[in-house]
C-alpha cells in the first residue's frame, strides 16, 4: 500500500508532469481541447484568414484580375500614400483626437469609479451606475441626433436656454474649435459610465480591513483613496492604459461621421475616414489597405513599447 502511495505521489510529482508530452494532456483533457476548437476556428477564419487581403497594399489591385492576378507594385502604393496631403492631415487629426480622448475619456472613468466607491447608499449607487451606463448602449447615429438637437446653433435646446438668459448663441457644432471640444465632451459622456465597471470590480477586491486600519490610524477619505484604493487598482489602470495606447492611431469612424458637418472640416479627416473615402467611395482599395496596414503596424509598436515600459516600471504588462 505504501508502495502504491509512493508510486502515485511519484506520478504526480512536478518533475514527471514536465516530461509528459502534448498527447498525454490531449488524451487526459480532450473535452477541454474540443471546447477550445470552436472559438479558435472562429478567430482563424474571421480574423487571420482575411489578413491575406493585405497583399493588395503591395499591388496595383484590379477587381477584375483579383488578388493574385493584379500586378505587383512593391512599395509604390506606400510612397504615393505618404506624399498625399490628406494623409499627413489624417495622421495629425487622428493623433490629436485620440490623445485628447485618451487624456479625458481614460481618466474620467477612474475619477467616476472613485466617487461611486465612496457612496455608502447601495440603492443610490446602483441608480447612478445604471444611469451612467445607458449612453454606452446607444449607437453613434442616435447620439449624433441627440447632439444636434441639443447643441445646434439654430434651434438647439442649449442655445435656446442661453438666449433666454440673455446670452449669445454658441456654434457648438458649427465651428472647428467648438466642434473639437463638443466631440471630446460627448465622447466622455458616452464612455465614462461603461469604463467604470472594470475599476469598480477591481475596487471590490480590496480588503476592507485595510480601510479599517487606516481609519484607526486617523486617515481621512482622501488619504485612503491615495494610499489604498489607487495603489490597489494600479495594475488594472496600467493594463487598460496599454490597451488604450494601441488605439491612438485608430479612431471611431461612426463617431466622426455622426458628428461631422460641412461647416467643420478641420479635424474630421482621420485615418478611418480616409480608409472609407479611398476604399468605398473612390474604389482605390490598394491605397485604403496600405493606410490601414500602416495604422495597424503603428498600433502594434505602441502596444509593445508601452508593455515594455510598464514591465520596466515593475508592472506585469499584457504580453
Amino acid at each position: 500500500m505504501l508502495k502504491a502511495a509512493s508510486a502515485s505521489q511519484t506520478n504526480h510529482s512536478p518533475l514527471l508532469r514536465r516530461k509528459q508530452g502534448f498527447s498525454y494532456y490531449l488524451q487526459r483533457d480532450w473535452q477541454l481541447y474540443l471546447l477550445v476548437m470552436l472559438p479558435l476556428a472562429f478567430v482563424i477564419v474571421f480574423k487571420y484568414l482575411p489578413m491575406t487581403g493585405l497583399v493588395i497594399a503591395f499591388k496595383d489591385y484590379k477587381i477584375a484580375r483579383g488578388f493574385w492576378g493584379s500586378e505587383w507594385a512593391g512599395l509604390q502604393v506606400f510612397q504615393d500614400l505618404f506624399a498625399k496631403p490628406d494623409f499627413i492631415r489624417a495622421v495629425r487629426n487622428t493623433l490629436l483626437l485620440n490623445v485628447l480622448d485618451l487624456c479625458f475619456s481614460f481618466t474620467m472613468p477612474i475619477v467616476l469609479a472613485l466617487l461611486l466607491n465612496e457612496i455608502k447608499s447601495v440603492r443610490f449607487k446602483r441608480i447612478n451606475q445604471t444611469v451612467l451606463y445607458l449612453p454606452h448602449f446607444l449607437s453613434w447615429v442616435i447620439i449624433g441626433a441627440i447632439a444636434y438637437q441639443l447643441l445646434s446653433e439654430g434651434g438647439g435646446v442649449v442655445n435656446n436656454l442661453i438666449e433666454l438668459m440673455g446670452g449669445t448663441r454658441i456654434p457648438f457644432l458649427q465651428q472647428d474649435t467648438n466642434w473639437l471640444i463638443s466631440y471630446l465632451v460627448i465622447g466622455v459622456w458616452q464612455s465614462m459610465g461603461w469604463g467604470t465597471i472594470i475599476y469598480l470590480a477591481a475596487m471590490s477586491g480590496i480588503n476592507p480591513e485595510m480601510y479599517e486600519a487606516a481609519t484607526v490610524d486617523g486617515a481621512g477619505r482622501w488619504r485612503k483613496v491615495w494610499n489604498i484604493t489607487l495603489p490597489s487598482i494600479r495594475a488594472t489602470i496600467v493594463t487598460l492604459l496599454i490597451m488604450a495606447l494601441g488605439k491612438v492611431m485608430d479612431g471611431s469612424f461612426e463617431r466622426i461621421y455622426a458628428l461631422q458637418n460641412k461647416a467643420t472640416t478641420e479635424f474630421t479627416t482621420t485615418i478611418p475616414v480616409l480608409v472609407y473615402r479611398w476604399g468605398i467611395e473612390s474604389g482605390n482599395f490598394s491605397r485604403a489597405t496600405a493606410i490601414g496596414l500602416f495604422q495597424s503596424v503603428i498600433g502594434i509598436i505602441l502596444v509593445i513599447s508601452a508593455d515594455r515600459v510598464a514591465k520596466k516600471l515593475g508592472e506585469d504588462g499584457i504580453l
